[in-house]
């Protein structure tokens, strides 16, 4: 898929927001990607992750997947589409008093070959945490994957990386944010609230 066409999937369900947003990064921004308006529709949700799938089975640096693993909430319907296309299994990690844990049963066994996905990356810090849990189990972190990359490209997870669309949306801290100086109160529309 090209990012045309991705963009215009969030158009089309609305989920491409404008205005003042606080981002679960913490920081704030014009524009907002609310992808759950774009999941809810199943047939459009298995779109965008066999696209995203596709691209990382042809990355040969990846190499062998054996899960996808995402954090909850907004990576669970990812890592399962993109598990489903890759015919994987599919775990999902939530955060106990604010630490990214592995729960519900879930088990990754030593040397297991993970796939980290979300739904859009910012600053990567919620990939970096699932990360940390998958190196803690003894899984490897062969690479991660996201539907959209808000941070230009700029974000480093030291593996290889795959995004549907690449986007550069100015983000600020709160004490430099424009739309603030200008009395806007920003809005949390995400799933950390």
């Amino acid at each position: 898929m090209t990012t045309e066409e991705v963009l215009n999937l969030f158009e089309e369900n609305q989920a491409l927001l404008k205005g003042h947003f606080l981002l679960s990064s913490g920081l704030h921004s014009s524009r907002y990607l609310q992808c759950a308006l774009v999941l809810q529709h199943p047939p459009v949700a298995e779109t965008l992750c066999a696209a995203l799938a596709t691209k990382a089975k042809a990355d040969v640096t990846v190499g062998q997947i054996d899960l996808v693993i995402a954090p909850a909430l907004g990576g669970v319907i990812v890592a399962h589409e993109v598990a489903r296309a890759l015919g994987v299994r599919a775990l999902f990690t939530e955060r106990q008093e604010k630490v990214m844990t592995l729960r519900r049963g879930f088990q990754i066994q030593p040397g297991e070959r993970c796939f980290v996905v979300e739904d859009v990356v910012t600053t990567g810090g919620s990939t970096r945490e699932v990360m940390e849990v998958v190196a803690a189990h003894g899984g490897v972190t062969v690479g991660a994957g996201s539907l959209i990359d808000r941070s230009g490209g700029a974000v480093d997870l030291g593996v290889p990386r795959h995004a549907l669309a690449t986007l550069e949306v100015p983000t600020f801290k709160p004490e430099d944010c424009p739309m603030c100086r200008e009395g806007s109160t920003a809005v949390k529309p995400g799933s950390r609230q």
